[in-house]
């Protein structure tokens, strides 16, 4: 069966605004042709903690931070975000650390309550079919990074983004972070044809998120040396200190130490294919 016998549904959307479309968010100029790492942790537990990461990954080349002010949890019963009661602390932390945050929302209503501090919204893989959200979004001025979700067509991802353009807001970021499949060995499945198909056939910048795709830290750093060879345009992914302590996701987190060694190892590859490493200023 060839494409064109495909579902409608089925089938990917090439965009036909005109090519590059490079999306700002602070330092980072996604879609550039420079590969950005966004990097933090999985969820914002504590000044002290998000500060620490903070300062270590921006020292080690990250150019965003990400942190989950609020989290999507299976269970109820887990930690779910510090929520509101973080706002002050983390303005704090972003003004001293001059950095950009990457945070995901997952109801309209929080769009407003963190719009002066947030630099990239993110739309995690269960709301990717929230269009309500992504309506509220398209209404914003600021970077939308939109994750695919784990039982999406990448047809049907390609669409998703196409509900924050038609409501206004181009400025949008595809993520790849792993799918369900039968497999059970790793977290999720991580589908690398999808960035070579929304790289290929949209004009969105396109990154990817090894920490979800992989869910066990080991393995973290070689999907994302993958990401970087098959031209990705960054990526997103989860740091702590110390992830045994971690409120979230602390299996998948990877320490300072082997954010230090990734880094290193990225920078290679992206170097090797003639591309640079998009990089923030630092100041003694």
């Amino acid at each position: 069966m060839n494409e064109t016998s495909l579902p409608l549904e089925s089938q990917p959307a090439p965009t036909v605004r005109p090519r590059p479309h490079i999306v700002s968010v602070g330092p980072a100029q996604l879609g550039s042709g420079t590969f950005s790492v966004i990097a933090g942790p999985c969820a914002i537990e504590s000044e002290a903690q998000f500060e620490e990461t903070a300062r270590a990954v921006k020292q080690l080349g990250a150019v965003l931070l990400r942190g989950g002010i609020w989290k999507m949890r299976t269970s109820h019963k887990t930690f779910q975000g510090l929520g509101p009661a973080s706002f002050d602390f983390v303005r704090e932390v972003l003004r001293r650390q001059q950095m950009k945050l990457v945070t995901e929302v997952t109801d309209p209503r929080q769009i407003e309550q963190i719009d002066d501090f947030v630099g990239m919204y993110q739309v995690g893989a269960r709301n990717m079919f929230n269009y309500a959200l992504l309506k509220e979004l398209g209404k914003t001025r600021k970077p939308v990074l939109l994750k695919r979700s784990f039982a999406a067509l990448i047809g049907e991802w390609f669409k998703a983004a196409d509900y924050v353009v038609d409501s206004g807001n181009d400025q949008v970021v595809l993520c790849e972070r792993g799918i369900r499949s039968f497999e059970t060995a790793t977290r999720f499945t991580f589908d690398l044809n999808a960035v070579l198909v929304a790289k290929s056939q949209t004009d969105f910048p396109v990154v990817v998120d090894p920490s979800h795709a992989v869910g066990i830290r080991e393995y973290v750093p070689k999907i994302a040396l993958a990401a970087a060879a098959v031209g990705a345009d960054g990526i997103i992914v989860e740091v702590h200190p110390r992830p045994a302590e971690a409120l979230s996701d602390g299996q998948q987190a990877l320490t300072i130490e082997d954010f230090r060694v990734m880094m290193k190892q990225i920078d290679g590859i992206v170097t090797s294919l003639g591309r640079d490493m998009q990089r923030i200023e630092l100041h003694a």
